[in-house]
């Protein structure tokens, strides 16, 4: 027996029918052929949805979606900027681009309750943002100032729960020589930079017109990092340092060209209040899983004299490879597997000559709560353009800033071209475009 069909039913279930082809459509085709360049684990693909921006740091994306890039240089010049981007068609791709912010050169860039961060060379500042514009209408409020300074100049900051607002202050040095770099030259003991370098200091997030003092340190023995950052769920504090450079040239007595590329660690922190990881004293030999004695203070690849007494790294990563930005997932577009571990960037080395870089990747390491539960390993690569390079400026990309996605996946942003990626988890499906 036939049932009879209504006019206005069939307009449903073809409406219905409509949306399931555009969704399939969406679903299948959200990644770029050959995921733009990019090598992902199974399952995973990639789009590039901007292009060409300069050199794009850290990112932040707004409650609508929005995506604001810190850029380093903006368009060849000294000073910096910020790049809104917004999708308005729909189509996965940011299609609107507007700048802002000139001046602002910088790295670090966060979202919070209605305002824009920015972490420029010398300032903390904030925009207030308002409805759905896409860029402020008025100028910054500065949160916090810092005196210029001769080397890793970047300003890298973490919002707390309450209010806090910490950032590092990279040393201006490698190993607090004087002066800096040279050969054989013994380090300063105690080392004057920690007074104002080196360190983690701590602000108050909705103050303005505050000047960086020793009095706000809140941890210290920190070379340079670009990667801070308060956990999503925990609010536990954590970074990435980038470990001292030329164990070789500067002490080559002490040091062959293959130690020198092997050493010292990059290390992975979870850092607490009066935390020391032991720049400029000590570095972390991942063979020997211990901190020894930088040479500029008796050190000679093997003796551990008082370094056992600083923080040890949460985990540790192959020398040279600099990591530039750090988060933990908290979406469930991801496998299960990967739902609160750690992503991070890789920029790439430049200090193993005459061995081939390293780097230029991103990184996993799985997380339960504050500590890691394995070994690290490679999630995406490919960013360099071919599977050996001798020199930097032969990479094509290199990978810079992480943002999770309102959709659960991620963004990551690269400073050689300005390109950004966008990385989703599309199971069993194709989802390349082809």
């Amino acid at each position: 027996m036939m049932r009879r069909v209504s006019v206005a039913m069939v307009l449903a279930l073809a409406a219905a029918a409509g949306v399931w082809a555009q969704q399939s459509r969406s679903n299948t085709n959200v990644c770029d052929a050959g995921n733009g360049g990019l090598t992902l684990p199974e399952g995973f693909c990639a789009s590039v949805v901007a292009d060409n921006l300069g050199q794009a740091r850290h990112m932040a994306v707004s409650p609508s979606g929005d995506l604001y890039v810190m850029i380093r240089r903006d368009e060849g010049s000294a000073a910096g900027a910020v790049i809104a981007l917004r999708d308005a068609d729909g189509d996965g791709r940011f299609e609107q681009q507007q700048r802002f912010g000139s001046g602002l050169n910088g790295t670090g860039i966060l979202w919070r309750d209605g305002y824009l961060y920015v972490g420029a060379d010398t300032r903390i500042a904030r925009f207030k943002m308002a409805g759905s514009a896409l860029v402020p209408a008025g100028q910054p409020e500065t949160i916090v100032e810092f005196p210029p300074q001769r080397g890793h100049t970047a300003k890298p900051f973490a919002l707390g729960r309450n209010g806090e607002l910490f950032v590092h202050v990279g040393a201006p040095s490698n190993a607090c020589q004087e002066p800096d770099r040279r050969a054989e030259v013994p380090g300063q003991r105690p080392c004057p930079l920690l007074n104002e370098f080196g360190g983690i200091w701590k602000y108050d997030a909705n103050r303005t017109g505050q000047k960086h003092m020793a009095a706000n340190r809140y941890a210290t023995g920190i070379r340079h990092t670009t990667s801070l950052m308060s956990h999503p769920v925990t609010g536990t504090l954590f970074q990435v340092q980038h470990g001292r450079d030329q164990l070789d040239t500067m002490w080559p007595k002490l040091f062959t060209a293959q130690q020198n590329g092997d050493l010292p660690a990059e290390e992975f922190h979870l850092v607490r209040e009066g935390s020391n990881f032991g720049w400029p004293y000590c570095y972390f030999d991942v063979v020997q899983n211990k901190r020894l004695q930088n040479p500029e203070y008796g050190g000679d690849g093997k003796t551990e004299g008082d370094c056992a007494k600083f923080d040890k790294p949460i985990a540790a990563f192959p020398a040279h490879n600099a990591p530039l930005d750090l988060i933990f997932y908290t979406g469930t577009q991801f496998p299960q597997e990967y739902r609160g571990g750690a992503l991070v960037t890789f920029h790439g080395s430049w200090n193993r000559a005459p061995l081939p870089m390293d780097g230029y990747n991103i990184r996993f390491v799985p997380f339960k709560g504050d500590s890691p539960t394995g070994p690290h390993r490679v999630f995406a690569n490919g960013f360099a353009g071919k599977p050996q390079i001798m020199n930097p400026k032969e990479a094509a990309y290199r990978p810079t800033g992480l943002v999770q996605a309102r959709d659960g996946s991620i963004y990551v942003s690269d400073d050689v071209k300005g390109r950004i990626w966008k990385i989703a988890y599309v199971g069993n499906r194709q989802g390349t475009g082809e």
